[in-house]
């Protein structure tokens, strides 16, 4: 006999209470036909996640009951799992529990409040431990996202009312090779606590974030018998051997910890059918993605959700005939499709002719639109306008704010189609550039998002050298040339910055693991003074960095929430 699960990995958007219902409704009636008895679904997955502010709003919160009680009617001889946020005393992250008709609900009890997370500022936390048992004595136990990341509670009170398996719905954002660390947690739960245990995760876009599904089920010695592929939707059915559950109960581990008395109390909810079934469905074990395609692939979809989330169909992408925008404009094209990306290309008196033609052979390659807007003479007439001012003032000379006024030219351009076409502008900036405030204000900062915000400029070179490799669309000379902005005579970006190898460790050591400059110096064998100089460019730039466009979440620490800083600071 086998109890058959679902796991429904959707892709929910955010307050859209009707979208989300149906969309659930939809992966119901799919796992229903493939004989599932218990139906999950992702963390918070009625109202998306995360809801930020939105949970203040009843009118919204009610709608989810609303469409709660419509569910009712598929929850006749099975069990659903969805979660929702629950208004009682105060606001909770809950799962929903839908038994023959009935609601019963778990509210999550570890409330992640760091980086991006921000729940204890919403929630409050659950006091109980929820458990079903089935008319075979079958015992699952509920857990919401966090609450599995810690190694004891509530797992040992679980596991003190012998759960046979643990159901965790989750909204747990990506980064780079988390899914395989994610999945390492959960493995060592099975293991520490002889269970088996189900996860199901969210998918998709959310702003900054994105969620990359990869949802699993891990047997008690800790294989992985079953996962979805990362970054799309996808309904994961899953038979699990009902001896192989009860077998892992008889091992000395869960003897030992079924005496101990776990610290929450439990409700036990009885659901008086059978859920186990002779049908097995064919198991499926997805494989993870390469750390490359991993990066490329949630720079698509976050971008995709992005873009059609704040109801946008096209995208124009400022095509410098540079790494970072030939990368953006393949992400574009995997994103929306060719017919929906646009790239201009806007040289200057300082522009090689080599930008031009290879931004022009990439969107060839691409098939995307591509026109040319020469910006001299736009220029020409800026200075021309400003020359009374300059004599005033004293300072006719070329200086970095003229290098700035070429981008600013390129972002009034690009910002006026955007505006009378409805494209919407990305933006092409790297984590590297952002980081040192090696960008222009109201220039290439422009745009309405910035798909490769968080990644180092050496992780855009292996991203767009994995991507080449598979579809040989961006000219080879892109990787061999020194990366430039040409906004003067044979400028590199070297001329002004440490070399994209030195730098990026820096940032790194930085940034994700708060080393001081003196500690990095030791670490690289660099000069202390050297470390401390870029520390002064992150730290000077954190103004530039609160008026840039959006962009992904792909590295362990992102600059915004992940990274709070204040603008005016003095750090000794």
């Amino acid at each position: 006999m086998n109890l058959n699960l679902a796991l429904c990995q959707i892709n929910p958007i955010v307050a859209n209470i009707e979208y989300n219902f149906e969309k659930i409704c939809t992966y119901i009636e799919k796992a229903i036909s493939l004989d599932c008895k218990v139906i999950c679904f992702p963390e918070l997955c009625f109202i998306g996640y995360p809801p930020e502010d939105i949970v203040f709003y009843l009118h919204i919160l009610d709608k989810q009951y609303y469409f709660l009680e419509k569910l009712k009617e598929y929850s006749d001889g099975r069990i659903l799992v969805v979660g929702f946020v629950d208004f009682r005393d105060s606001l909770y992250n809950s799962a929903a529990i839908l038994i023959d008709r009935k609601i019963y609900t778990y509210d999550k009890i570890h409330l992640p409040n760091y980086g991006v997370f921000d729940e204890e500022r919403y929630f409050k936390r659950g006091d109980k431990v929820l458990l079903i048992e089935s008319s075979e004595k079958i015992r699952i136990g509920i857990t919401i996202c966090e609450d599995l990341w810690y190694p004891n509670e509530p797992l040992i009170s679980l596991i003190g009312n012998n759960v046979d398996l643990v159901l965790n719905i989750s909204a747990s954002p990506y980064y780079v090779l988390k899914p395989r660390f994610r999945e390492q947690i959960f493995r060592s739960r099975a293991i520490d606590y002889s269970v088996f245990i189900a996860m199901c995760n969210m998918v998709g876009g959310q702003d900054e974030l994105v969620f990359d599904g990869s949802s699993c089920v891990i047997d008690n010695l800790g294989n992985t018998i079953s996962r979805a592929p990362s970054f799309e939707e996808f309904l994961l059915p899953v038979s699990i051997n009902i001896e192989r559950i009860r077998i892992s109960k008889l091992g000395s581990i869960r003897k030992k910890l079924t005496e101990i008395s776990g610290s929450f109390q439990s409700k036990i909810i009885n659901c008086n059918f059978e859920i186990l079934s002779s049908v097995a469905n064919e198991s499926i074990v997805n494989d993870f993605f390469s750390e490359e395609e991993e990066i490329f692939k949630a720079c698509v979809l976050g971008t995709r959700d992005y873009v059609k989330k704040n109801n946008f169909n096209k995208v124009l992408v400022a095509m410098s005939g540079g790494i970072d925008s030939s990368l953006v404009s393949c992400i574009a094209h995997d994103a929306l499709g060719k017919e929906n990306v646009l790239g201009i290309s806007l040289p200057s008196m300082f522009s090689s002719a080599h930008s031009v033609e290879d931004a022009k052979i990439l969107a060839m390659n691409l098939g995307i639109n591509f026109a040319v807007i020469p910006i001299s003479k736009i220029y020409d007439s800026f200075i021309e306008q400003l020359g009374e001012i300059y004599d005033l003032l004293g300072n006719k000379d070329f200086t970095v704010a003229e290098e700035n006024l070429q981008a600013r030219i390129r972002g009034n351009i690009i910002m006026t189609l955007s505006n009378k076409f409805g494209y919407l502008v990305l933006a092409c900036g790297n984590k590297s550039e952002m980081s040192v405030g090696y960008a222009t204000l109201y220039g290439d900062l422009a745009g309405g998002f910035a798909p490769i915000k968080d990644l180092y400029k050496t992780q855009v070179y292996k991203v767009a050298r994995w991507y080449n490799k598979i579809n040989p669309v961006i000219p080879e000379r892109v990787f061999e040339k020194a990366p430039s902005a040409e906004l003067r005579p044979n400028q590199t970006d070297q001329d002004s910055l440490p070399p994209y190898d030195v730098l990026d460790f820096i940032l790194r050591m930085y940034l994700e693991n708060n080393y001081s400059p003196s500690f990095i110096a030791k670490l690289g064998k660099m000069d202390t003074k050297f470390v401390i100089d870029v520390v002064n460019m992150v730290e000077k730039a954190e103004y530039k960095r609160r008026q840039a466009p959006p962009g992904i979440k792909i590295t362990y620490r992102a600059f915004g929430k992940d990274r709070r800083f204040p603008i005016s600071k003095i750090i000794s």
